[in-house]
């Protein structure tokens, strides 16, 4: 019997893990725009609120930001049934990761959305504006492209980073690839196997992202080489 009667199980957890890194680096790109935005555009206080939550975030270890932020988010619900009278509500692991995940790199998405912006030359944007462009033409049709083109490198690095965070949501009860293998491998007596077959699909997940960041670094890249060259 294939994988000892595991494949289903495996299968599920790739499927999960694939879902839950997909939803998460999407919450992190809004995340990391809103915050580089802020940054860059904000005033005072939103330059404050986005630099405080990028500062903390990629100061404290991902995993202890995990359990803090999954914990909190468990108990603030809890209050706020208990003081409602409604019944417990316990958060859904799948969704819980994204969360946490999202909300931790889009930090790091912050700071590589801001360096790709400040690399757009100034010119460009004023040169829109005298064209009569309104602010968000300038934005969709001059600023966001340009940008996207720097960015893109960062984004494939973030991408593949998070990918292999899901791994983290294991601790919180989530039937991922990693647990999905634990649980297959305690249950044969052999860890060493199935933690091995996890490591190889992730090494095709990633592989298979690479394609893809490849093909997004040349559609975005597109005439800017020749434009170098004249």
């Amino acid at each position: 019997m294939f994988l000892d009667g595991y494949w289903e199980l495996i299968k599920s957890g790739t499927w999960a893990t694939i879902k839950l890194a997909l939803l998460s680096v999407l919450l992190s790109f809004v995340l990391g725009l809103l915050g580089a935005s802020a940054k860059l555009f904000g005033g005072a206080l939103l330059r404050g609120i986005a630099t405080i939550y990028t500062t903390i975030i990629r100061a404290v270890p991902d995993l202890v930001l995990m359990l803090l932020l999954f914990f909190s988010i468990q108990m603030g619900l809890n209050q706020i049934t208990d003081a409602l009278g409604w019944k417990v509500i316990q958060i859904d692991p799948f969704w819980a990761g994204v969360i946490v995940i999202g909300m931790i790199y889009g930090a790091y998405f912050t700071e590589t959305f801001r360096g790709a912006f400040l690399s757009v030359p100034k010119g460009q944007i004023e040169a829109g504006m005298a064209y009569g462009m309104s602010p968000r033409q300038v934005f969709s049709r001059i600023l966001f492209p340009q940008m996207m083109r720097y960015a893109i490198p960062g984004i494939g690095n973030n991408w593949l980073v998070v990918l292999k965070a899901t791994a983290l949501v294991s601790i919180i009860g989530l039937s991922d690839l990693v647990k999905a293998s634990q649980d297959a491998g305690r249950a044969t007596g052999n860890m060493f196997k199935y933690i091995l077959i996890a490591g190889l699909i992730y090494l095709v997940l990633t592989s298979l992202s690479n394609i893809v960041l490849w093909y997004l670094e040349r559609r975005y890249s597109a005439g800017a080489a020749k434009f170098e060259v004249d």
